[in-house]
């Protein structure tokens, strides 16, 4: 009878060499195998193995804490493949300060290289990237100085007379996963968990390098107790079950508490429950931003404002009914998580996994995506990947933007430390921000701008204080906030001057409202 491997954290090292490529399954700390990931950096620490790995990781994993965090040791990780290590401090600075070797891939490219790698193929072509640091002819993805040297992972083919990018394929040794529950033969359901994410392709990836799977759950039950339609991974392709000692820690649904039972949609919340939010600058640049909103869209919301605000203030204004919310995650609908949680959601009406998600924002494309922004240059270029020596990465931002029927980017005009008064229908700028954002050339290039306007492409670009849209012949100014001075508060702020609109108007005075500020009529009329 097929039975599974049962075995403790600490021994699950052992199926790990020297030099592997590991690859890592989550989003946030959703998903994330703590006990395995602990017990990794425990041998490490203590004997110096396992030691010279390759980490391959779609998602940014982590809280600022946990998750990959526990791999951010220089000689555990020799090279890092990922998407985003925003709430990832360790790894910024370990990439910074050149202390590994790091490329940055589209995190739905990765997540879809594991399906071709699955099944055969030697990598997957797309035209995401092209034109952005990803691409191989500005930076191919390299975070620092010290991978810039080293080979290309990704190169440019052309096919039928078009341009794509080639992700090459990443032979995988080793895949950590999580379930909920395994039965005694290793069939492995993920009831509980949060997101349904891109298990299976990574599993199957593995397997066809003969890779090692090991997978962490909360419990063991009986062969044929769980519906076969709940199996995320058939046993077959598990090599070790590890059951988690200490699931209140080690097995959280996320960071913030350990287990929901609306975010895995086996309850719904009252919508009474929503705490509207505080009108400061983030609400602010929300509101305005969801004026771009049409009856019907379907929406992709970002980290940040856009995930924390926009889909808040839909739901504060009773337009969610009118609109379908989505996050890169793979969910529809719902109350979503924000800050460290991002992400997730309650009350969602679908729910899919990470790697179809990204098919429909790569193929079809959503209606309308809200993306933060940390700088934006004349071309319309915008950086939202690196800013200085800090390399948050790129997560689902050029997967997602690339081919959006609509951007709305989303960020305050200017950076660090600035304070701001909306209290009497104007906006008043009490203490202005130490970085300028609008700048003469983006310190690297996550949007495209040149690519977008020769499209067509609609995007906005809205700030607490100005609004902005890409035409062709460049970035135009189209409303300022009432209170503001163009000259002083806007273009002398600037590093490049915008193509002034004809028709310069001030933001709607509505957006200032206590309570709800009437989003609904507005959209609808």
């Amino acid at each position: 009878m097929l039975k599974a491997n049962i075995i403790s954290a600490a021994d699950s090292v052992e199926l790990i060499k020297n030099g592997d490529t590991v690859c890592t399954v989550g989003m946030t700390l959703v998903s994330s195998s703590e006990a395995i990931l602990k017990a990794i950096e425990k041998s490490f620490l203590e004997s110096g193995y396992p030691n010279n790995l390759t980490l391959l990781h779609a998602s940014g994993q982590s809280d600022r804490k946990d998750g990959i965090q526990h791999f951010a040791h220089e000689g555990l990780v020799t090279r890092i493949i990922g998407a985003h290590w925003g709430l990832q401090p360790r790894w910024m600075e370990m990439i910074s300060n050149n202390k590994v070797e790091a490329y940055c891939l589209p995190q739905g490219q990765i997540a879809q290289l594991y399906r071709s790698m699955a099944c055969g193929l030697p990598g997957k072509m797309s035209k995401v990237g092209l034109g952005t640091f990803i691409d191989p002819r500005i930076e191919g993805g390299k975070m620092n100085e010290r991978t810039k040297a080293l080979k290309d992972i990704v190169d440019v083919m052309e096919f039928k007379g078009q341009e794509y990018l080639f992700f090459n394929e990443i032979p995988i040794d080793v895949c950590i996963i999580r379930g909920t529950t395994c039965d005694e033969m290793g069939n492995l359901s993920t009831d509980e968990e949060a997101m349904k994410l891109e298990v299976l392709p990574a599993v199957l990836a593995t397997k066809r390098y003969g890779g090692k799977v090991i997978a962490q759950v909360k419990s063991i039950a009986e062969t044929g107790s769980l519906h076969p339609k709940n199996i995320t991974v058939p046993g077959v392709f598990i090599d070790a079950v590890v059951v988690c000692e200490n699931p209140m820690i080690d097995h959280r649904q996320t960071s913030s508490w350990y287990y929901d039972s609306s975010y895995s949609g086996h309850s719904r919340v009252p919508k009474s429950r929503i705490e509207p939010l505080l009108l400061d600058e983030r609400k602010f640049i929300g509101r305005r931003a969801c004026l771009e909103i049409h009856d019907g869209a379907v929406i992709n919301l970002g980290t940040g404002i856009p995930n924390d605000c926009v889909g808040k203030i839909c739901q504060e204004e009773a337009l969610d009914d009118n609109i379908m919310i989505t996050v890169e995650s793979g969910i529809y609908g719902g109350i979503q998580a924000g800050g460290v949680d991002f992400g997730i959601g309650q009350n969602l009406l679908a729910m899919i996994g990470h790697h179809e998600q990204m098919d429909y924002y790569n193929g079809a494309g959503v209606d309308i995506t809200f993306m933060g922004m940390g700088e934006l240059d004349a071309e319309g270029n915008v950086n939202a990947t690196k800013m200085g020596s800090r390399c948050t990465g790129s997560g689902g931002f050029i997967d997602i933007t690339q081919n959006a029927k609509k951007v709305v980017f989303c960020g305050t005009f200017t950076a660090s430390g600035a304070i701001y008064d909306f209290s009497e229908g104007k906006l008043k700028i009490i203490k202005e921000g130490k970085i300028k954002k609008m700048v003469s050339r983006v310190g690297q290039i996550s949007f495209n701008g040149k690519i977008s306007r020769e499209k067509n492409q609609d995007v906005v670009i809205v700030t607490e204080r100005a609004v902005f849209k890409l035409i062709p012949e460049g970035v135009l100014l189209t409303e300022i906030a009432p209170g503001m001075d163009l000259e002083r508060d806007v273009l002398g702020l600037m590093d490049f001057r915008p193509i002034i609109s004809k028709d310069l108007k001030f933001m709607n005075p509505q957006l200032f409202s206590e309570g709800m500020f009437g989003l609904k009529d507005l959209i609808l009329s």
